[in-house]
């Protein structure tokens, strides 16, 4: 059963899908909404892993 806090929305057609939100759905918003805080305030800590990341990926990946 659906308690208070959680919407539900019927699909009207296939192409729809369901949306709920729920107690996993709160704490990924509040996760993303406390990264971009961080990157507010430190946008040269967040840029540095961002491009270590996409280098070990890139370096991992290999596209050719």
């Amino acid at each position: 059963m659906a308690s208070s806090t959680e919407e539900r929305t019927v699909p009207k057609s296939r192409n729809e899908t369901q949306v709920r939100t729920g107690p996993h759905a709160r704490t990924t918003k509040g996760v993303f909404e406390h990264f971009l805080e961080y990157g507010r305030e430190r946008p040269e800590v967040v840029a540095l892993w961002c491009f270590g990341i996409g280098f070990v990926l890139g370096w991992k990946l290999k596209p050719w």
